[in-house]
């Protein structure tokens, strides 16, 4: 429908901002029409990486990838179960993203500029903050990367890890052999076989790896971290609707652990009284209806997935067999940078 300027000059700032917000945007606000219609979410993950996203022999899937799909899921349809995990490659992920086989990449994905400009992609959060570093046998004793020129390096393809590499040797004067990989378990496959002595990859990705050599013990990850690898989810950028609801699936989790809002207090979580708790929970305002989902929808998370300093011990830190420190993935209010804003 076409306005005229003359008319649209009658209407007050309060109606034109309400005409504007009114009228849609054509082709936007379908993936989650698309996912209630299917009856279930398409979330792409890695093939195989412990803490993250890894089957069982029962192909039942766990990791801190894994359980923010079911948190989508869990807000959608009040179900965590209807997700269906697709494993892609490195080499597959954003592609499988872009021709819509996926709804959203949940696959330890670094957040880059090119991916956002070039891809069309956009990254909705950080639920992971890595940088890559070097796994090395503990004999000959090594104590920092700078002591690995000369040296044979394991490296995966189609990864940020690459470029890093030769970023890192290159600004140090140091030279090296690339030994390339096409999966990351070509590329432990090729340090175990002794193709390479150094192995490099996102530090979360070193702690999975190593548990799966022979004598874990003699290898360590040295103190070095060469880079910043944000990790998280991705979904297409031509869809705003999308984009708003598993960023505040994500943003979510966060607040809720700020809040000490957990799947053992949600119950006591929905009788409060504070107003952050009840916005949380829904029962102040309307923000699920706002984002096309129901007015519990952070309660079905919580109750089915936790928040995330749940997700996260379970999965990669203190209960985990990986056992990796916080860090930075501590909440900001305790040292680290996560951060969501507010539900307000």
């Amino acid at each position: 429908m076409l306005v005229s300027r003359k008319v649209l000059l009658g209407l007050s700032a309060s109606a034109s901002f309400a005409f504007m917000v009114a009228a849609p945007a054509t082709g936007f606000a379908q993936t989650l029409k698309a996912v209630k219609d299917r009856g279930s979410l398409n979330c792409g993950v890695s093939q195989g990486l412990a803490g993250f996203s890894i089957a069982d022999d029962k192909g039942q899937w766990t990791g801190l990838d894994v359980d923010l799909c079911r948190a989508i899921a869990a807000a959608v349809f009040n179900d965590p179960a209807k997700v269906v995990f697709v494993p892609l490659s490195s080499a597959e992920r954003f592609g499988a993203l872009q021709a819509n086989k996926i709804d959203v990449l949940a696959r330890n994905s670094t957040w880059t500029m090119s991916r956002e400009t070039e891809l069309k992609l956009s990254f909705v959060g950080v639920n992971y903050y890595d940088g890559q570093g070097f796994l090395v046998h503990k004999s000959p004793e090594i104590a920092s990367a700078l002591e690995l020129g000369g040296a044979k390096v394991c490296v995966q393809s189609d990864t940020t890890n690459a470029d890093n590499l030769g970023d890192f040797f290159k600004n140090n004067n140091l030279k090296y052999e690339l030994v390339p990989a096409s999966s990351p378990a070509e590329a432990l496959k090729n340090y175990a076989e002794g193709r390479c002595s150094v192995l490099t990859s996102d530090v979360s990705q070193l702690y999975a790896q190593r548990l799966q050599l022979a004598k874990a013990g003699d290898h360590t990850i040295l103190p070095d971290v060469i880079s910043k690898e944000p990790l998280g989810p991705a979904v297409r950028d031509d869809d705003p609707q999308w984009i708003d609801v598993v960023k505040w699936i994500h943003f979510a989790m966060i607040d809720a652990e700020e809040l000490g809002v957990s799947s053992k207090t949600i119950d006591e979580a929905l009788k409060s009284k504070k107003p952050e708790v009840m916005r949380l929970v829904g029962a102040e305002g309307k923000f699920g209806e706002q984002l096309g989902l129901s007015p519990d929808w952070a309660v079905q998370i919580i109750k089915s997935v936790g928040n995330y300093g749940e997700a996260y011990e379970r999965n990669v830190g203190s209960k985990s067999k990986l056992g990796i420190p916080r860090g930075l993935n501590q909440l900001w209010s305790l040292g680290g940078i996560q951060y969501a804003p507010p539900i307000r």
